[in-house]
């Protein structure tokens, strides 16, 4: 090889190497660049997550103003249904256990007397024992509840019940009036048994209207007969 041919390669390799070398310082400013770059998205990412974390106790009920009214108004009136079904529950749950356990009660009256009646020597007498009650008769024959009136006169309550009696041998009808006294339990203003057979000549097992209208005889109160 010549000196002329040598001395062209190595200027060759010299502007070769100079070349690399420069690439190489390079690569370095354009790495942390790129790395600076990412670095920022990152962050801004990482703050528009922490944004939205943020905002997670906004509403996400878009519904119109409209439909919201309308379905509070909704919930509002299933409510107020619902608590009308608990008072009126509340009610007949009150005027059941009246019926069935209050010794006041147009049932429980009705069995006192009953059981009165039955055992009186001159009822057995006149319709033979064993003795039944009952109610008045549908058109059915159905035997319904017992009749009864309550009523207040001059400031008292009273309760008027009417039932029938049957024996073996004969028919009667039952006629009771019960006045309330001032501490608060009923007492027999009459209590007696109409024969079918005789009906002019009733068995009494009761009759108070003398002694409680005593305090009346003045104002000119005098008991009615029965018949």
């Amino acid at each position: 090889m010549s000196l002329l041919a040598l001395g062209s390669f190595l200027v060759k390799h010299r502007h070769v190497s100079n070349a690399l070398i420069r690439c190489s310082a390079s690569i370095p400013s354009i790495v942390l660049h790129r790395a600076s770059s990412n670095a920022a998205k990152q962050t801004s990412s990482s703050k528009s997550l922490s944004a939205g974390s943020d905002r997670t106790d906004v509403s996400t009920d878009v519904r119109p103003i409209g439909e919201r009214v309308k379905e509070n108004t909704k919930t509002a009136s299933y409510m107020g249904v619902i608590l009308v079904g608990v008072g009126v529950t509340g009610l007949l749950f009150y005027v059941i256990f009246w019926e069935l356990f209050s010794s006041d009660s147009p049932n429980n009256i009705y069995s006192e007397a009953l059981e009165r009646v039955k055992e009186e020597p001159k009822v057995k007498d006149a319709l033979g024992a064993p003795i039944k009650g009952y109610g008045e008769e549908s058109r059915r024959g159905r035997r319904t509840r017992v009749a009864h009136t309550q009523y207040v006169k001059d400031g008292v309550e009273h309760i008027r019940m009417q039932f029938f009696v049957q024996g073996f041998r004969n028919r009667g009808t039952v006629h009771l009036e019960k006045r309330k006294t001032e501490s608060g339990s009923y007492e027999y203003r009459y209590l007696f048994v109409q024969l079918d057979y005789n009906p002019h000549s009733p068995i009494i097992l009761e009759d108070n209207r003398l002694q409680q209208d005593s305090m009346r005889s003045a104002a000119g109160a005098v008991p009615q007969p029965f018949l």
